[in-house]
């Protein structure tokens, strides 16, 4: 018998532990693997709902809505992304599936918003080419911007092809010049690319425009069956006109102000769209037509890979040479003072120089 305030024995039976309000589940870093998931390619992105095509090329061949799984919250998902997908697989009106999984890219196309931005932003992933769009007139193309694009491209592991518009307005023979030291693919397009040859006859002397329309529809077809394509450009260079053409969708298209020189945004976010009477995995990506084309994520040694016909000057400059404007004994400058660069090699080295310093600067800014 124990008096009040004796000592006492504890055993577990004494111990009470309350319940967590969260749950009383163990937490645990290992998730489900989810290896019965369906693979989808994800086509479109709009406020946390993805857009993806499942059993791609089959008679099942149908779109569905997904939303993130919570773990991936942080992790973007981006058009051209294969995923892994659970839950609600059918498709039907108000039915939402779940995304688990981010397959492993094959490519990814990236850019900042400027070059002073060191954040990078993933535009796309799993694409093979990609199309640089200018017009040879209204908008003005700029080789700034061709520049720029051709880095990504390279850095990315992508395929280069240059459309040029508008050509009914101006001939881009100087343009061509500027990189005929490429190994580019170019196609050359006149507006109203999706005119059918049947309309030639009440054309009049639009005959020969309508007719290289409608080739460079043909000729972009054949280089782009069997392959996902990214077209990039200004807005009001005519990418939504093509993607139109291209796949019989109707994107809205837009006109070029008179005052600006700019085109009108008329795509607000990157979508996928089927390459029309192509292979099964034939897509075009239209992309939001842009203000600027950031590289401060690209290493500034690859950088020259969209410039080969500079690239073999570098070969006799100093140890540790920078190749910018005024380093000592660049063998760029000697290079292209020899002729070896072509006509162009003057301004294509000024390009090369404007883009490298800007990357450096932001590089040097966040310590890489």
């Amino acid at each position: 018998m124990t008096r009040a305030g004796a000592a006492r024995d504890w055993d577990e039976s004494d111990v009470r532990v309350r319940p967590n309000k969260k749950g009383s589940r163990p937490r645990t870093k290992n998730r489900p693997a989810h290896s019965d998931a369906t693979i989808g390619r994800v086509v479109a992105v709009d406020r946390g709902r993805y857009t993806a095509i499942v059993d791609e090329g089959t008679a099942q061949e149908r779109l569905l809505i997904a939303a993130r799984a919570r773990e991936l919250r942080r992790i973007s998902v981006v058009v051209g992304d294969f995923v892994a997908l659970v839950g609600d697989l059918s498709g039907d009106p108000d039915t939402l599936a779940r995304l688990v999984r981010i397959e492993p890219r094959s490519s990814v196309l990236r850019r900042s918003a400027d070059d002073t931005d060191p954040v990078e932003r993933t535009v796309v992933a799993n694409a093979d080419v990609l199309v640089i769009v200018v017009a040879a007139a209204e908008p003005e193309p700029r080789t700034g911007f061709i520049d720029r694009a051709l880095i990504a491209a390279y850095d990315a592991g992508l395929r280069p092809l240059l459309l040029v518009t508008k050509t009914d307005l101006r001939q881009p023979a100087e343009l061509l010049e500027h990189y005929s030291y490429l190994d580019l693919d170019v196609v050359l397009s006149a507006r109203n690319p999706s005119a059918d040859i049947a309309d030639l006859q009440h054309a009049g002397d639009r005959s020969q425009t309508l007719a290289l329309g409608r080739a460079a529809v043909v000729q972009l077809h054949e280089a782009l069956d069997g392959r996902v394509a990214v077209l990039l450009g200004h807005s009001g260079v005519g990418k939504s006109t093509m993607v139109n053409a291209l796949t019989g969708a109707d994107r809205a298209t837009g006109n070029v102000n008179a005052v600006t020189g700019r085109g009108r945004h008329t795509s607000s976010s990157a979508v996928a769209l089927q390459l029309e009477d192509a292979r099964p995995g034939s897509w075009i990506i239209d992309t939001p037509g842009i203000r600027s084309f950031g590289l401060a994520h690209v290493d500034p040694l690859r950088m020259l890979q969209a410039f080969p016909e500079l690239e073999p000057g570098i070969e006799t400059c100093p140890r540790g040479c920078q190749h910018l404007a005024g380093a000592p004994e660049c063998g760029l400058d000697l290079w292209v003072d020899a002729g070896k660069a072509g006509p162009g090699g003057p301004e294509r080295l000024a390009s090369f120089r404007r883009l490298l310093a800007a990357v450096r600067a932001v590089q040097e800014q966040i310590g890489q």
